[in-house]
């Protein structure tokens, strides 16, 4: 499990507030898809056109285009006001952190919070241009205070370090009731002390960290790159075995575990700029964790000034953009990953997945398939491949590419490579093969909600096992009981079973989470039939062939509304 995914998860929601906030208002606009350079204002060379372009490029995601027409406006206006914030905000967006720190708003026109960030910027921007002391004097001289104070609290020691202020650089950093600060700081004030050569003192840190549950998973790594420093392999070794036990398919602590064994070089200590990045990556995953992507991406690009190489931080910039749509934005963010990183496939993975949200699915299928020919011996890549094929339909050809991944670890077999296998199967038609996967990632989680339905749902729909089936999906319902799908497939065992006025309770609450589901309509509209309501049961059958139906299911549509389900067509439908 990859580090951030650790913190999102490990860090306890109480936590992580402290680095939210409430959703930004004026200085923290959505992100959104392209914006057309046709927009209509981009055209006016009046600041007010300039500002409306701008805006509209902002709300679509555009970040550095509106950038351009924010600047625009602060040229053609004397009062910057608001074009100051919004000027501000798509640079920092964007990435021109620079720019971003040279305009940053900072007088009585400027709102509070945009401020707040504003300093913030500026206080990066001068530790990345080795102004150490000049960063340290700007953050004791603001107030930085909510949503940002956790990160200027955590930056304090390293500036101190940078302005050569060696005993504030060794000062531990609290925050009253903050586990984010704590851990952070712990971490921050071990790396600063082996820094100072105290390594005892970074040690006693470092154990400090070992010994919470929530801390330990989070920065084994960090632990074991200093013993690794401090020529003790065999204590990291160890380190990182105990940690595999855990977590075995960590491609990290593999790595660094086999680094360690082979006595190969250590990690260089982190340079006084790279502490600082990572403290702004923290921060910015957690704003992420909180769904506050504008706080998030605006602290990511200012961890990237201080280390652009910092390869975590594009992942989670592509991250961002993506789910805001501005997928040439995610694309670039991706590309900036370099092969022999150890998130490369990651990276590649996600740049392959964005192509095929997209439509282009050839260009995803190739380079997925790339990236797992270059690298046969990398779980992930495998993996990956075998997920875009498995998105194409291509059932037989994902489950040949999981097969060797399952054969080579018999002994300790994962239940998610044997459930996806599984699917690739039962889609394939292989059902006999498809159900011994599922029963045996079954036997290794029997709690997995989404493992119950598919191996429900699959027997209920062969009308196979249907009283084990039920209680295999009303188990998954009770887990899930706001998941549409599932309740989908608990009616759809009762129609199986023959109590339809049970169905037709479980198919309408399916409806209700699902209306655009072509299948979940369909089911109801069988149940409605059943008990006699043939109008209602056409008006589900009618709206499957608004929804977008596959050949399969419009075709199973219009059997029904022709014959009902008397037809000879329909009955295959709903007997399966």
């Amino acid at each position: 499990m990859t580090r951030i995914k650790l913190l999102i998860v490990l860090l306890s929601a109480s936590a992580l507030t402290a680095c939210a906030a409430t959703t930004p208002g004026p200085a923290g606009p959505s992100l959104r898809g392209e914006v057309s350079n046709d927009s209509g204002w981009g055209g006016s060379r009046s600041a007010y056109g300039q500002f409306l372009a701008g805006q509209a490029a902002l709300q679509n995601g555009s970040n550095a285009q509106a950038a351009g027409y924010f600047n625009q406006a602060l040229e053609l206006d004397e009062d910057p006001g608001v074009l100051g914030d919004r000027a501000f905000t798509a640079a920092l967006l964007g990435g021109d952190v620079q720019r971003a720190a040279a305009i940053a708003p900072r007088g009585p026109d400027a709102g509070e919070a945009v401020r707040r960030l504003g300093a913030l910027t500026r206080v990066v921007d001068l530790l990345a241009d080795g102004k150490g002391k000049d960063a340290q004097a700007l953050l004791k001289a603001e107030t930085i205070g909510f949503p940002h104070r956790p990160a200027a609290v955590l930056l304090g020691p390293w500036l101190a370090a940078a302005a050569g202020d060696n005993d504030d650089a060794v000062v531990r950093p609290e925050l009253q009731g903050d586990r984010f600060v704590e851990f952070f700081g712990q971490l921050g004030q071990a790396r600063l002390y082996e820094r100072a050569k105290r390594y005892d003192e970074a040690e006693t840190d470092y154990k400090a960290l070992m010994a919470t549950e929530n801390a330990r998973a989070l920065f084994v790594g960090d632990y074991g790159e200093f013993l690794e420093r401090r020529k003790r392999q065999a204590e990291a070794v160890a380190l990182y075995d105990a940690a595999l036990a855990r977590d075995p398919d960590d491609q990290a602590l593999l790595r660094a575990r086999s680094r360690a064994a082979s006595r190969g070089a250590a990690p260089a200590m982190p340079t006084l700029r790279q502490g600082a990045a990572q403290v702004m990556v923290a921060c910015g995953a957690s704003f992420a964790s909180e769904r506050q992507s504008q706080f998030g991406l605006a602290y990511l690009r200012l961890a990237l000034r201080l280390d652009p190489k910092r390869d975590d931080a594009w992942l989670l910039v592509g991250d961002l953009l993506a789910q805001d749509d501005d997928a040439a934005g995610a694309r670039e963010a991706y590309g900036k990953v370099p092969a022999g990183s150890t998130r490369y496939t990651a990276a590649q993975s996600k740049l392959a997945w964005s192509f095929q949200t997209a439509g282009d699915k050839a260009t995803a299928m190739a380079m997925a398939q790339q990236s797992a020919a270059a690298a046969p011996k990398d779980r992930d890549a495998q993996i990956a491949y075998a997920d875009i094929l498995r998105a194409n339909e291509r059932w037989a050809e994902s489950a040949a590419v999981l097969d060797p991944l399952i054969a080579a670890n018999a002994a300790k077999p994962d239940w998610r490579l044997l459930y996806m296998r599984g699917i690739a199967l039962e889609r394939a038609e292989r059902w006999s093969e498809a159900e011994r996967d599922l029963l045996q990632a079954l036997k290794l989680n029997p709690d997995e909600p989404d493992l119950l339905n598919y191996l429900g749902y699959s027997w209920i729909d062969r009308g196979q096992r249907l009283p084990e089936a039920i209680a295999m999906v009303q188990k998954a319902v009770d887990a899930r009981p706001l998941s549409g799908a599932m309740l989908d497939s608990l009616g759809w065992g009762y129609y199986r079973l023959g109590d339809y006025k049970t169905a037709v309770a479980k198919l309408e609450q399916a409806v209700e989470l699902e209306p655009g589901d072509p299948d979940v309509n369909g089911h109801l509209g069988d149940a409605y039939w059943r008990i006699g309501r043939q109008i209602e049961a056409r008006y589900q059958w009618q709206r499957v062939l608004s929804l977008e139906p596959d050949a399969k299911q419009k075709a199973d549509a219009e059997a029904k509304l022709k014959d009902g389900l008397d037809g000879p067509r329909a009955k295959v439908a709903t007997t399966g």
